[in-house]
């Protein structure tokens, strides 16, 4: 017990900037990933409703597409335009704020692109003969899966490590301050 007493204290060590939370991020890009490979999903949905019409494998995998983009690629939007872009719309960096902007109307196309694909991919999960039309699906498939492509792109490469960068520069001067 004597020995506790007699352990020297130690200094109190500086304050430190909290460690980034990648969490959001992290979980961000996962979604990309998913979307990524949904539409590739989406392709193949097609080539196979040309070859094999709506079969159980085909009505399974529009289903499946149907629930991912209704269940987490537009919440996906969602949460970006409320957790990420209203700070680099502030941050006063022109170039920053375009890229945001064109975020923001890109979330507009693609909400109207799926707003055009999902009934008839939900003809296609229900099985019905009449409310989809394979040169329509083949002819939009390409613009809504590149438009998101690029979309993704952009995020990752520009808009993210902004964000992300300018979070950990207002940690640091808000741990500064205290």
């Amino acid at each position: 017990m004597s020995r506790l007493l007699t352990r020297p204290v130690r200094p109190v060590r500086p304050a430190r900037p909290p460690a980034p939370s990648l969490t959001s991020f992290e979980s961000l890009d996962r979604t990309h990933h998913e979307v990524l490979e949904m539409l590739a999903r989406l392709h193949l949905l097609v080539e196979k409703l040309d070859v094999r019409g709506t079969d159980e494998g085909v009505r399974r995998l529009a289903r499946d597409i149907c629930r991912f983009f209704d269940d987490t690629a537009r919440p996906h939007h969602q949460a970006e335009e409320e957790l990420v872009f209203p700070d680099l719309l502030a941050s006063g960096d022109a170039e920053l704020v375009q890229h945001v902007t064109r975020l923001q109307q890109d979330h507009g196309w693609l909400e109207e692109d799926w707003l055009e694909l999902s009934p008839q991919l939900r003809a296609v999960a229900e099985a019905r003969e009449t409310g989809y039309d394979v040169d329509a699906l083949r002819a939009c498939v390409p613009v809504f899966s590149e438009l998101y492509r690029d979309h993704i792109a952009l995020e990752e490469t520009v808009v993210y490590p902004a964000s992300v960068k300018r979070r950990h520069e207002q940690r640091r001067r808000s741990v500064a301050i205290a």
